[in-house]
């Protein structure tokens, strides 16, 4: 899931690709996103695993995947051979526990909720309306709370996505949408949002940190935040089918966690932010076609109105970043 989106940053595991790699490992981790949820619905199906231990178990498992790769990266930097270059300044300690708190808390939230939407109310519908919210939400924390303008655009955009979770909402039957769903596929969007701002307010003077180890910072505080609440849910699952929840859980740990955000950190890095987030709606596309293909989810045309009015709405916002990063260049070019 998006997630990987929400640590931001441009230190990745795959050093310096090419605009060309970039875009690559960015469709990649857009599509593989769309499939954690149809792993988490599959997992649903067949045993009593809840929504708080599969992102518990994501958590753990992204982590345990993650340090390796940042073992591996510390050893190769204390060589001589990966010593050169000027040593990144220190970040003041409170910065930084604020970073990781922020990002750890976030994140949890963000992936309890969406597995919750999956569970409630569907694939398709959870996705889009996380994936179509939260840049929305974005737009309006960054208007509150930094000052960012919106313009016409950006305010259009805003006003078709909330069209677009009306008509979701309130055009579908209960059968088809549930309002407690796409609650929860927002509270998952906001959680997204909180740690999107997070990173964009603390790299405005060039100091968001390391994302690959705020991320497997924030993967440890979501496993210990989610442990008692898990305990009570349910930590293992009961099922006939053991085995295949295992392979399910596995997947969602290695792919969409650890190597979709390798992927994404390195893509992000080299391509427009504007551009990233029109490739981030390879993510609830895929997951609407796996929901409809595979899961044998039912599209009704008041899904599809809300699912199209979303989805513009995000490229509308992104198209709004880049007009507005284009005219910023300009003002700031040499005379």
């Amino acid at each position: 899931m998006s997630a990987g989106a929400s640590a931001g940053g441009s230190a990745g595991v795959l050093a310096g690709p090419t605009v060309g790699r970039g875009l690559i490992y960015l469709i990649f981790a857009g599509f593989a996103w769309g499939t954690a949820g149809a792993a988490a619905s599959l997992a649903f199906e067949v045993s009593d695993l809840g929504p708080l231990a599969l992102s518990f178990w994501r958590c753990v498992g992204g982590l345990a995947l993650l340090l390796p790769v940042l073992w591996l990266r510390a050893r190769r930097r204390s060589t001589p051979a990966g010593a050169g270059g000027l040593a990144p300044l220190a970040e003041p300690r409170p910065r930084r526990l604020v970073r990781i708190l922020g990002t750890g808390v976030g994140l949890t939230i963000f992936q309890s909720a969406y597995f919750a939407a999956v569970e409630v109310t569907g694939l398709a519908v959870a996705t889009v309306v996380t994936l179509g919210a939260g840049p929305v939400l974005i737009a309006v924390g960054a208007r509150l709370t930094m000052g960012e303008q919106l313009g016409r655009g950006g305010t259009l955009a805003v006003l078709g996505a909330l069209a677009g979770l009306g008509v979701l909402v309130l055009g579908g039957t209960a059968a088809d949408v549930r309002p407690v769903g796409v609650l929860l596929a927002v509270l998952s969007a906001a959680g997204y949002a909180a740690i999107t701002l997070l990173t964009r307010w603390l790299g405005r003077d060039g100091g968001g940190g390391d994302s690959l180890s705020t991320t497997a910072w924030a993967f440890a505080i979501g496993s210990v935040g989610l442990l008692p609440m898990v305990l009570g849910e349910g930590l293992l699952p009961h099922t006939a089918e053991l085995a295949r929840v295992v392979v399910l859980m596995a997947y969602v740990a290695a792919v969409p966690t650890a190597l979709a955000y390798a992927l994404y950190f390195a893509g992000a890095a080299v391509v427009r932010a504007a551009t990233v987030s029109v490739i981030m709606l390879l993510e609830p596309v895929s997951a609407a076609v796996i929901a409809v293909t595979l899961l044998d989810e039912r599209l009704t045309p008041a899904t599809v109105t809300g699912t199209l009015l979303l989805l513009t709405a995000v490229a509308g916002l992104a198209a709004a970043e880049a007009r507005g990063a284009a005219g910023r260049r300009r003002l700031v070019a040499p005379a």
